[in-house]
């Protein structure tokens, strides 16, 4: 049975850092990058942000019987197959599932700008998510 307790304490994870992030927006990359604070918590809100929806997408596929996803990214495409989501947004969070490994496995190698550029131009992603998930909810009610 779907857990709305956990998936909505995950949108609480979710929505406490899409508004600590959403203050980044305006920055220029040259500040952002001289602010080794702002790098490492937005990172940090990033990576969290990335996990929450994970987690929720590993209980979802979990609970229905949905295939079983090899690697993370792979779990936006099973909703996707399963129509929770659209593909285009199943791609995205997958890239967003893979800058997660990236993060968390070849920190060193991150791109401070790209975090900023994913801050600017991709949260819409993580609000569409939340929507579709709140509507499987709904559904599934």
């Amino acid at each position: 049975m779907i857990n709305r307790e956990m998936i909505e304490g995950k949108f609480d994870i979710i929505e406490r850092n899409l508004k600590f992030l959403t203050k980044f927006k305006n920055k220029e990359v040259d500040e952002f990058i001289g602010s080794y604070r702002d790098i490492q918590a937005v990172k940090y809100s990033l990576l969290e942000t990335i996990e929450a929806c994970i987690d929720i997408a590993n209980h979802i596929i979990s609970v229905k019987g949905y295939r079983r996803a090899e690697e993370y990214s792979e779990m936006f495409t099973i909703l996707a197959e399963e129509t929770l989501i659209e593909t285009d947004l199943a791609s995205n969070l997958a890239d967003m599932a893979s800058f997660r490994n990236l993060l968390v496995h070849r920190y060193g190698e991150v791109n401070n700008g790209r975090v900023l550029d994913i801050i600017k131009s991709d949260l819409g992603d993580i609000k569409e998510f939340e929507k579709c998930i709140e509507r499987f909810l709904r559904d599934e009610a």
